[in-house]
């Protein structure tokens, strides 16, 4: 089970956007299932749509903070009986078409589902696509960075010296001196905003952030809010939470310009992987999803990788020929 199919997870963001959207939960998450929710939005403002999507992600009514690893079925289920109880939902409930973000491409119960759809002659369109990069923690750190290339073993380990030269190091989870998010969400704020021009979260996911922190604990999850300085300067920042033996990277900060020689975002990352190999119980450090601001650094930093499909199945006539229609016309171009 993933991070995201906590209920620390799952009921923060039901919490933070279902209630206050009017969403309708229909499924409820737990042992590992990701809950499902039914709501309607208009199309162009007119057309009235049912939708039926995962809690943690709307396609169109909601931005919230990303849910991955989302699945239908509890740990126990077979990919029979998870299609089976998916099937009775779909056939029992009124809606035109169906959003399911970020699953396992890869796995047999997104192959289950991509059956029933083709029996049902339901239209599929795949929503998005994308990667989640993972480092494997179950062996030495000397060993995983024999393994890079020479400019990414620079980048991530190498240049330390440098950074050591200029002044004092020092590293602080500031979860476990301080156990206030605020003040370090304020932190990693500041950094996107100079970097990005917008902060990383705004109230709401604040708030979203704050109600699965004071959660996630009660079910073994360990924050940690580790802080770089230099001299006594803050110049990078790292929201991790470790569960179930993997380390997950939600966030970073930093600060861009720090030196011409360093990429500090990187070097601090190098260091928080190394504490996850050596954290006893730790097999996995996740870097989840996406992709840097230049490049594609997780690429490179990864020993494995998993692909994510994001699926809509259209049910409804109107909403078949109209994104019929829409695909017809991108594809032209």
């Amino acid at each position: 089970m993933s991070l995201f199919q906590t209920d620390a997870w799952q009921s923060a963001w039901w919490d933070t956007w279902g209630v206050e959207s009017g969403l309708e939960l229909v499924t409820g998450w737990g042992n590992g299932r990701t809950g499902i929710y039914t709501s309607t939005y208009r199309i162009k403002g007119f057309l009235p749509v049912r939708s039926i999507e995962f809690v943690g992600s709307s396609y169109r009514k909601i931005r919230s903070t990303r849910t991955e690893y989302n699945t239908f079925s509890t740990a126990s289920d077979t990919p029979a009986d998870a299609i089976g109880q998916l099937k009775k939902l779909l056939d029992t409930r009124p809606w035109a078409e169906a959003i399911f973000n970020d699953l396992r491409a890869d796995s047999d119960k997104t192959a289950e589902l991509l059956a029933l759809a083709r029996n049902k002659q339901w239209l599929v369109r795949v929503a998005a696509a994308d990667t989640a990069w993972k480092i494997r923690t179950d062996r030495s750190f000397n060993d995983y960075l024999k393994d890079l290339g020479r400019n990414t073993r620079l980048r991530l380990h190498n240049r330390r010296g440098v950074l050591e030269s200029l002044g004092g190091i020092s590293h602080e989870n500031l979860y476990e001196t301080s156990r206030n998010p605020s003040e370090f969400f304020a932190h990693l704020n500041d950094f996107h905003q100079r970097r990005w021009g917008k902060p990383v979260y705004n109230h709401k996911a604040l708030a979203f952030n704050t109600a699965f922190l004071d959660r996630v604990i009660s079910e073994g999850g360990e924050p940690q809010f580790l802080a770089l300085r230099s001299g006594g300067k803050l110049i990078s920042v790292l929201y991790n939470v470790k569960y179930q033996g993997c380390v997950y990277n939600l966030q970073s900060g930093f600060e861009e310009n720090f030196h011409p020689k360093l990429a500090i975002g990187t070097l601090h990352l190098g260091y928080a992987i190394e504490r996850a190999f050596q954290e006893e119980g730790t097999q996995t450090f996740d870097m989840l999803a996406g992709s840097g601001k230049n490049e594609n650094y997780k690429q490179r930093l990864a020993t494995e990788s998993e692909p994510l499909i994001s699926l809509m199945l259209v049910k409804h006539p109107v909403l078949k020929l109209l994104y019929r229609l829409k695909d017809r016309k991108r594809d032209a171009h």
